[in-house]
């Protein structure tokens, strides 16, 4: 008899690679703090900020990434 474990995963295993990216997410999310998550965006958030400033990373529109992000998860 497969344990709960084994039956989730194969369970998940059968989601879109979408909804198991969401679900990996979420999963993540779940074993750190609300503050911890805070933080380390805080900190990341600050990172890129210096990197578009610097010259050294380009940003853009919000449309265009999105479309990439579509595009990469077919």
């Amino acid at each position: 008899m497969p344990t709960p474990l084994a039956s989730i995963e194969a369970e998940a295993l059968l989601l879109s690679p979408e909804d198991r990216a969401v679900l990996a997410d979420h999963l993540l999310a779940s074993l750190a703090t609300e503050r911890e998550v805070e933080d380390a965006w805080a900190v990341e958030v600050e990172r890129r900020i210096i990197e578009v400033e610097a010259g050294r990373m380009s940003v853009s529109p919000i449309e265009e990434a999105i479309a990439r992000a579509k595009q990469s998860l077919q």
